[in-house]
């Protein structure tokens, strides 16, 4: 926990220097800019309710980074579109989430024993529901 945390901690701090919140970031970083996605799609990636998904376009769509665009096989619904701007940034947030300077540290023989280890308590990234129905 207390290395989640300090990660956390770290990825929270550069995000907000990017001036966006971890919230509206993650929703940069899960938007794929080569697919347009309707909003719904975003809310189920994010595992959370279609109306948080709402505040969360309008601030990427105020910051440029995302545009609400008509689908072209569903006039009835709008797909989020991310513009340039936002694959600049999108590419920015993912080097924040991909930095590893807390482990820097490490040897190459730590790094691998922590890996085993984390892989191990966490039943091999598969929690017990996992692949049962």
């Amino acid at each position: 926990m207390h290395v989640a945390s300090a990660l956390r901690h770290h990825q929270d701090v550069e995000i907000a220097a990017l001036g966006l919140t971890p919230a509206v970031a993650r929703a940069l970083h899960e938007l794929d800019p080569d697919r347009p996605l309707p909003a719904r799609d975003l809310a189920e990636q994010l595992r959370c309710d279609r109306s948080n998904v709402t505040a969360l376009v309008d601030k990427l769509e105020q910051a440029g980074l995302v545009q609400r665009k008509v689908d072209p096989a569903d006039r009835r619904q709008k797909t989020l579109v991310v513009t340039d701007a936002g694959r600049r940034m999108r590419q920015r947030v993912h080097e924040v989430m991909s930095d590893s300077r807390l482990l820097a540290g490490l040897t190459t023989d730590e790094l691998s024993t922590l890996r085993d280890l984390v892989w191990k308590v966490s039943d091999g990234g598969c929690p017990e529901a996992c692949g049962t129905d």
